[in-house]
């Protein structure tokens, strides 16, 4: 039942999260201005807005104005409501309930962690859909890592490990290609992963998002739907290789360092 409530919360969570992409694109108030269909323009009511459910009962279409409503947005409530889960279910699993609700720098991580599926989750999206990654959410994202992680009892050094590795990866890459391979987006989100995981999770991280890359990246040339020299969105693989690593970041660690 817990897991419900979690998903459920998750979807409303999801919803708000459309709201920041859409309005980081438009420029327009988040807190301010209510809700409105991106075609007509027409004030959406609560019945609207219900995640998921009102992208099903209106056939994914404005129900003033009838033109289709994009896939995004059920699809980023689901996600959402899915990774909530996982990352409940993985701090669950873990440790169990009782340390869960009654620890309070358990509870401090799990609620850090879903801030942290936020943040990824608009920079996967932003970036897949825009090519862009913006400061507006990378700057933040780098104070509440420091500050979560910090609070946590994450050393310094272990966090600067983190930014050194995450900044030198991309600058290098920066360097080499004169700007063509990636842009300063990336190098911040590189900051960005060194504070949310530190050293060592930065480098799995790395790893991760370059190997998911890079099959991704073949499996659509030989699909014909990008060249070898197609642009392609660094961010949204380095959003996934931070989530895999943030969820099982140390079992890697630990297994990598089992074998030699």
């Amino acid at each position: 039942m817990f897991y419900l409530f979690i998903f459920i919360f998750g979807l409303m969570v999801g919803s708000f999260l459309n709201v920041v992409i859409l309005r980081l694109y438009s420029g327009e108030t988040i807190i301010k201005s209510r809700s409105k269909c991106p075609h007509c323009h027409y004030q959406l009511s609560a019945k609207d807005l219900i995640p998921v459910f009102s992208f099903i009962w209106f056939n994914g279409q404005c129900r003033y104005c009838q033109k289709k409503i994009s896939w995004q947005y059920p699809v980023v409530e689901l996600a959402t409501g899915l990774l909530f889960v996982l990352v409940t279910y993985n701090f669950i699993g873990t440790l169990g309930w009782a340390n869960l609700f009654y620890n309070s720098s358990v509870l401090i991580s799990w609620l850090r962690n879903l801030i942290f599926v936020c943040l990824l989750i608009i920079i996967f999206i932003y970036d897949l859909k825009y090519y862009l990654i913006l400061d507006q959410i990378t700057f933040p994202a780098m104070a509440v890592a420091l500050i979560f992680n910090l609070f946590l009892g994450f050393s310094w050094l272990n966090l600067l490990a983190g930014v050194i590795i995450g900044l030198t990866f991309f600058a290098l890459q920066l360097a080499i290609s004169k700007g063509k391979w990636l842009g300063g987006g990336d190098l911040r989100l590189g900051a960005v992963m060194g504070l949310m995981l530190g050293g060592a999770g930065t480098v799995v991280a790395l790893f991760f998002s370059y190997i998911i890359g890079a099959v991704l990246a073949v499996f659509l040339i030989i699909w014909g739907r990008k060249e070898l020299k197609s642009q392609i969105p660094l961010g949204t693989f380095l959003t996934v290789g931070t989530l895999i690593a943030l969820l099982w970041g140390d079992s890697v660690v630990n297994w990598y360092l089992s074998l030699i």
